[in-house]
């Protein structure tokens, strides 16, 4: 079908009609009135002259969750369609789609009516189908996805804000726009009264569109999403939120589990381990064998004793609230979408963690969670289990002011605490402005550290620029975390996919590690080593050690901060099986053998300790003029006969694609070794011809490395050479 004659395309030509509609809901009374009145503006709207006709999707475009390309006066055609212009980080769109799964649910595609997001990108990062992908299946959204990267749609109609819906009669026709979040009931009374008006017209028609869900896709992952990591300093256990799978792990610094509750699906259920649920949680804290959660789709801050193996609410009521000030006892406090938590002191005096610091990104602002009776910089005594507004006056802005109130925040997503003097401040990631920020503990005032621009009204200077305050930028970033020991401040540079670093002092910020691809390098150098969106990060092993949840790739990673090497974190049940790491799903290649010809070099000793990692750099030459075999791919393989506890979560192999450009392999030692002495080896296979190609070959080569481990501190050593010239 043809599109119908327009009668102009933008948003706009709904204004007059739309708002006269409004209007009169407001002095309706009963639900039947609100329906009559509907009801008579679609026959006003349905008796122009010419539709109100949105324009066809561009063709070319990348679509998610279909079969095939949707068009709008093809396949929809006799639909009732809601288009949702959404952007995939933006807390506001997220809070829209428990909305859109409850109208799915009420109304299938059977029933005529069909939800289209049209994902209008903010960052250049969201434009890639790739990450749009990550967000499809992390939010769980099974309907049609357009990647509409240019925003041409946008522009066309003339929408001005996300989320925007636009709801289509059965012709492409426009009836109705709602602009934000909150409007579930319009949204369900406009659709509800479309599909009656148009089925009573005979205009609705009941075929099903093509769906093929993208998730149906994927392969299964025991970390899914994981958006947080922190780490408990006295028993050095981490805390992983593993958003994806809707549950907490807690594991050894060896990466076995000891606990793993919550998921796979979500739920909000208090009470034993097994029992309880969580739904999308992000941001953890752990003291004293307390964990705080903050369980974002929630809406609540969830406390989990490992102790007693109990999970309860300590704030919130499970809806979205939309107070910006708070002041209740936590659980009967709304609270919106928490998504980073931080235990620390008020400020107010010698005692200690008596704070629970939340990153409210849903109002943007900073809350507190009393855990003791206390007092709160500029606030009066106040009894524990209160939950306040900290800072921040609610306003999506980029402001920084003395007064914490009068400051602005837009998204908050990240927090880490730098308690001592000089410092005495929150460091905030601050995403959809693109900055990092600080909040006093002693007055509360709100200033800049690096990042966006002066503009408070501006939420669109980011970048990935290496500088000093407002030069330097950032794009979305989602995680900081303070190193005590070198008063240096780590930022998770989510959306370049990067880990960078900050001094305070000198307000100085830089790449860190991460090129700035998001393909998975299991493990590197920093220099060499690649995140995909990385989301939260935390300090561990007495500042050696930054852990980082890279969340689209799946992963725990290791930065050693030492060593300058990237490893992968494995995740074992307690069975020593892995679940998770660097090991790829398929099946491991067999470890050909070696020519009896072939050169065995055993290499000098070299000490390591536990949890180290051990770094190899392979620098083997061909004969002049030759090359690598095209088609057969060159590679690597790492065993340790009679010590196979080594290679508990290793990469046991490699390719070789360049020979100028060499792999560097990464062993880390187990914090728990059976062996004082150990020998692990690298086996090295290359396919080349000579330089005339008359001749092709294959050679091998075997590095035997002795290990000598001890608990004691080694010399921290360069990168061991397997060095070889054919």
């Amino acid at each position: 079908m043809a599109a119908p004659g327009a009668r102009g395309c933008s948003l706009s030509g709904l204004l007059p009609a739309q708002t006269s509609l409004e209007y009169a809901l407001l002095d309706a009374v009963t639900q039947q009135e609100k329906v009559d009145l509907v009801y008579q503006y679609l026959q006003k709207v349905d008796g122009w002259e010419h539709d109100l006709a949105v324009p066809e999707f561009p063709e070319g475009l990348e679509w998610l969750n279909t079969e095939e390309p949707i068009s709008i006066y093809k396949d929809l055609c006799g639909k009732v369609v809601v288009l949702d212009f959404f952007t995939y980080c933006c807390i506001n769109c997220i809070h829209l789609l428990p909305d859109l799964h409850a109208l799915e649910r009420a109304h299938p595609d059977k029933d005529g009516l069909l939800i289209v997001g049209v994902h209008s990108a903010k960052f250049p990062n969201e434009k890639v189908l790739d990450n749009i992908k990550s967000a499809v299946l992390r939010y769980n959204i099974t309907h049609p996805v357009v990647n509409d990267a240019d925003a041409s749609l946008w522009q066309e109609l003339e929408v001005s804000c996300w989320p925007t819906l636009v709801i289509l009669g059965p012709r492409g026709n426009m009836l109705f726009s709602l602009i934000g979040e909150g409007h579930k009931d319009k949204l369900f009374l406009y659709t509800s009264v479309a599909l009656k008006y148009y089925r009573d017209k005979g205009q609705i028609r009941d075929h099903e569109i093509a769906i093929q869900l993208y998730r149906d896709s994927l392969p299964p992952s025991p970390l899914l999403f994981p958006g947080k990591v922190t780490v408990d300093p006295v028993t050095n256990r981490l805390v992983i939120a593993d958003t994806g799978h809707h549950r907490i792990l807690v594991i050894w610094k060896s990466g076995q589990i000891q606990h793993s509750i919550g998921g796979p699906n979500p739920g909000r259920k208090d009470g034993i381990f097994s029992e309880s649920s969580f739904n999308s949680p992000q941001g953890v804290a752990m003291m004293n064998n307390m964990i705080y959660v903050a369980d974002t789709e929630n809406h609540l801050i969830r406390k989990i004793d490992l102790e007693t193996e109990r999970v309860s609410t300590i704030a919130g009521i499970g809806i979205q609230g939309s107070d910006k000030e708070g002041g209740a006892k936590g659980e009967e406090q709304p609270i919106s979408s928490p998504w980073d938590v931080v235990i620390g002191t008020s400020g107010a005096g010698t005692q200690r963690n008596d704070v629970l610091w939340i990153a409210m990104a849903g109002t943007h602002q900073i809350w507190a969670l009393l855990l003791d009776s206390g007092t709160l910089p500029k606030k009066s005594e106040l009894q524990k289990g209160t939950c306040l507004r900290f800072a921040g006056s609610g306003s999506e802005e980029n402001r920084n002011n003395a007064y914490p109130h009068k400051a602005g925040f837009a998204q908050p997503s990240g927090l880490s605490l730098a308690s001592a003097d000089p410092w005495s401040c929150l460091f905030v990631a601050d995403s959809e402005s693109s900055t990092v920020r600080t909040v006093s503990l002693k007055d509360g005032a709100v200033k800049h550290l690096v990042g966006g621009e002066r503009d408070p009204l501006n939420l669109f200077a980011f970048g990935d620029v290496d500088g000093a305050g407002i030069s330097a930028k950032l794009q979305h970033p989602l995680g900081v975390a303070w190193d005590e020991k070198r008063e240096l401040l780590y930022v998770a540079d989510s959306y370049n996919h990067k880990i960078k670093v900050v001094d305070p002092k000198t307000k100085t910020c830089a790449t860190l590690a991460g090129t700035g691809d998001t393909r998975n390098v299991m493990s590197s150098s920093f220099t060499e080593s690649t995140f995909n969106e990385p989301g939260g990060l935390c300090v561990g092993d007495n500042s050696q050690l930054l852990y980082v949840a890279d969340t689209n790739n799946h992963q725990i990673k290791v930065m050693d901060l030492e060593t300058r090497i990237v490893s992968v974190l494995p995740i074992t049940t307690s069975h020593s099986a892995v679940v998770d790491g660097p090991c790829p799903v398929e099946k491991q290649k067999a470890v050909p053998r070696v020519p009896k010809s072939a050169p065995n070099l055993r290499l000098t000793p070299v000490t390591v300790r536990p949890g180290q990692t051990l770094q190899f750099k392979l620098k083997v030459d061909l004969p002049a003029g030759a090359k690598l075999t095209e088609g057969v791919p060159s590679c690597w393989f790492l065993t340790a006969e009679d010590n196979e506890w080594l290679l508990q979560g290793q990469i046991p192999s490699g390719d070789i694609e360049n020979i100028s450009n060499q792999p560097t392999i990464s062993l880390r030692i187990p914090a728990h070794c059976s062996s004082l002495e150990a020998m692990v080896s690298v086996s090295v296979f290359l396919y080349y011809c000579s330089a005339d190609s008359s001749a092709c070959m294959m050679k091998g080569i075997l590095f035997q490395q002795p290990l000598q481990i001890t608990d004691a501190q080694p010399a921290r050593g360069a990168p061991v050479e397997l060095a070889y010239v054919f």
